[in-house]
């Protein structure tokens, strides 16, 4: 036991979880824990958005696979906070946000910037608490964290009313934690892998899709070698985009509305599929009436809620996607002949070569499936890539083949704009040695454009390349598909010019009006120590293909 401010007691906490940076914004409420970490070992990144911050966050959790932490002010502070905790909350990302709150006498009087962000945010996080003691809080830190990075991962918000970080207090840092209620299971049940394994063994048309609970739980060599071992071949969700090198012979990429030819045609084939960590979301499925229609499902995933919440399977599997993985691959060697699968094998890769032939660029302009080639041609490896949402993402989904986990970083259930350019921000800070790029739109990157200051002033250099279509690109394409081309304010008149805007905060800004100036902007950007923001114009009309439309079978593929 030791005597401190809670003020003083938050960053000890904070240090004990080995954190290393926060990512916020200081105000009024939360001064008396900025005044403490001035002369604390954490690096502190001041943002220009808390919504920035909380996106920074996710992104470097997602990134280094640890928790990411970002703080606000009450009030405005907090409330901007929203919906990056949303975003995480979505996405199953593991961030605490920590909010200053008005003096605990005046909460509820509707004091200066005060609001209830506990009450706000309860929907949004896996669990939320308001600090009603300094001693509290150690363990409420403690606990935060471990409710965070366990189970299925999420955001969990601390709320540190003002008189309480300047109380003293006797504080316990080995206070144990025991949640009731919260157990999360990691071992699969033997009887579920066994009818598993009975299932796998019986089928002659296997297809596994891995959704992001396969990256969480450090599954992707573990799904790699259970898929050669069945000779079956891998879809992947959105959020499961690397969990296999896209360049495996049994990777056919993410299914879906936007999904590809291979994916979706052989998931709806499929006599057998087992989904790993996805929680068959509207739009990987399609018409989930149509979903898979032949096929019996194997579900693992570590959320019990999310089994049959959807798609009700014939096998449920309750655990760690990782555990869950090795034990179906432990038992089934023990009986499984490898059987010849030519002709499943050799459908896939027909499908594959018809996706194939859309990234050629043809006709005038730079194609956007070419332009994610050329990318994945000069970025090594190891590059980790975000994305805003839209058009822009989609054909970095499609398009551009990621290698590695944690490679590829993506808004996929909130679909926030904004996203990708302060998620590379927290990238590049969990992982300064590689390149990180931010493949945006001009509407997403407008709106978080403001901390290009943050990422100038703590030098860190990542890339934005911007296809610059001055349009709200996908309601744009909605509006040509299915409403006759009536744009309804979808036009932003090629506002800003973003290699000026570049410039004035300090960055280096380049346009790139072919694949070949493209190649040279993209190379002199990888070797400049300021971020770079790289403006690809790109027509108007461009529709991004394959897509689905709302409510068909996922074999319902418009490909022009």
């Amino acid at each position: 036991m030791v005597r401190m401010s809670g003020a003083k007691a938050l960053v000890e906490a904070l240090k004990r979880e080995n954190v290393k940076v926060i990512f916020g914004i200081p105000g009024g409420a939360i001064l008396p824990v900025y005044d403490v970490l001035y002369d604390a070992d954490i690096w502190h990144i001041l943002m220009r958005h808390e919504q920035c911050a909380a996106h920074a966050a996710d992104g470097y959790a997602r990134a280094s696979g640890q928790v990411g932490v970002c703080m606000s002010t009450s009030g405005p502070g907090a409330t901007n906070l929203v919906t990056g905790i949303a975003n995480a909350y979505m996405d199953s990302s593991p961030v605490v946000a920590i909010t200053g709150q008005v003096p605990r006498p005046f909460i509820g009087k509707d004091a200066f910037q005060e609001t209830d962000i506990v009450g706000i945010t309860t929907p949004i996080t896996k669990c939320n608490f308001q600090v009603r003691s300094a001693a509290e809080i150690p363990k409420i830190v403690r606990t935060a964290f471990y409710i965070a990075s366990t189970g299925r991962h999420g955001p969990v918000l601390i709320d540190l009313p003002r008189d309480t970080q300047i109380e003293e207090a006797e504080m316990n840092f080995d206070e144990k934690i025991e949640l009731r209620g919260y157990k999360p299971v990691y071992e699969p049940h033997p009887l579920q892998i066994e009818k598993a394994v009975q299932l796998l063994i019986q089928a002659e048309r296997p297809v596994i899709v891995a959704g992001g609970g396969v990256i969480a739980s450090n599954a992707c060599s573990e799904l790699v070698t259970l898929a050669e071992t069945l000779l079956a071949p891998v879809a992947t969700t959105l959020m499961g985009k690397g969990a296999i090198p896209e360049d495996h012979p049994l990777s056919l990429g993410m299914l879906g509305m936007h999904g590809t030819v291979a994916a979706n045609y052989m998931v709806q084939d499929a006599d057998v599929l087992l989904a790993v960590g996805m929680r068959f979301s509207d739009r990987s499925t399609g018409n989930i009436k149509t979903f898979c229609p032949n096929g019996k499902i194997i579900h693992i995933d570590i959320d019990s809620s999310e089994i049959g919440k959807n798609v009700r399977p014939h096998i449920p599997i309750v655990a760690d996607a990782k555990k869950a993985l090795q034990a179906i691959y432990n038992r089934l060697i023990e009986k499984f002949n490898r059987k010849e699968r030519s002709v499943w094998l050799n459908r896939v890769q027909e499908l594959k070569r018809m996706h194939e032939e859309m990234v050629k660029n043809s006709g005038d302009g730079i194609k956007p499936p070419a332009l994610m080639a050329e990318i994945r041609r000069i970025l090594p490896n190891n590059a980790i890539i975000t994305t805003e949402v839209g058009q822009n993402q989609m054909w970095a989904a499609l398009y551009l083949k990621v290698y590695k986990p944690r490679t590829f970083i993506s808004s996929g259930g909130l679909g926030t704009m904004g996203f990708g350019f302060p998620a590379a921000i927290g990238a590049k800070v969990a992982c300064p040695n590689v390149p990180v790029v931010d493949i945006a739109g001009d509407g997403s990157f407008i709106m978080t454009e403001q901390d290009l200051a943050s990422s100038v002033a703590w030098k860190l250099p990542v890339i934005v390349i911007v296809l610059n279509n001055s349009v709200l690109g996908m309601v744009a394409q909605w509006q040509r598909l299915f409403y006759n081309r009536r744009y309804s304010a979808v036009d932003l008149k090629r506002i800003p010019d973003f290699v000026k805007l570049a410039e004035a905060y300090g960055a280096q800004g380049l346009r790139a009006q072919s694949i070949e100036e493209f190649r040279w902007a993209l190379k002199t950007a990888l070797n400049s120590d300021v971020t770079t923001v790289i403006d690809v114009p790109i027509s108007s009309e461009e529709n991004v293909l394959p897509m689905v439309p709302p409510g068909q079978d996922l074999r319902n593929l418009m490909l022009s």
